[in-house]
């Protein structure tokens, strides 16, 4: 079974720039709940996941994935930080971080092993998409209302729903990642060879 301590490994440098340690324990508790669910056994067997069944992933990974939006997000963050003298929101990095960590959570119980060395949705995957089983793994570990947002609202589930800033960044981040991935696999990107 996947535990706190492997966990918290796998994130470490980004867990450690969440200055709140509750939302941190927060943060792991709800993956390990959602490995248990998922019944993922083995760290290894998450990191080969796919972290979409909807395109060639190109051999972009789950733990890939999440690391990559979550690092995206932060930067998108920090630009406009940066770049604006009067930004007129206020980012919430702790939220930031826990939310793009966790916006992807719920697609360790949607996707499973097909035992045949590939993956298919799962049966709970076929009734609820991961930004809403996503979103009840971390309501059960006692996230905030933001942090929830987050989760819910970072894919097609949010059209049209308030969404606090963070939420924004991470769609963003989580589209960058994706959309070129499914357009070369439609054959509709350009250059990147």
């Amino acid at each position: 079974m996947i535990n706190a301590a492997q966990v918290r490994e796998l994130f470490e440098e980004l867990l450690e720039r969440i200055s709140d340690t509750q939302l941190q324990e927060q943060v792991v508790d709800t993956w390990v709940d959602a490995c248990r669910e998922g019944g993922w056994d083995e760290l290894e067997a998450v990191e080969r996941m796919p972290f979409s069944l909807l395109t060639d992933c190109g051999g972009v990974g789950f733990i890939e994935h999440i690391l990559a939006v979550t690092w995206g997000a932060l930067g998108l963050a920090e630009a406009q930080e940066r770049a604006c003298r009067d930004l007129p929101y206020k980012i919430n990095h702790d939220h930031l971080i826990a939310g793009a960590l966790l916006h992807d959570v719920g697609k360790l119980i949607e996707i499973e092993s097909d035992s045949r060395g590939g993956y298919r949705t799962s049966h709970s995957g076929r009734y609820l998409r991961h930004p809403i089983s996503g979103t009840v793994l971390a309501a059960r570990a006692g996230l905030p209302d933001e942090v929830l947002n987050i989760i819910a609202c970072h894919s097609r589930e949010g059209d049209g729903s308030p969404k606090v800033v963070e939420t924004i960044l991470i769609h963003q981040a989580d589209f960058a990642s994706f959309d070129p991935l499914r357009m070369k696999a439609d054959g509709t990107l350009i250059g990147g060879e």
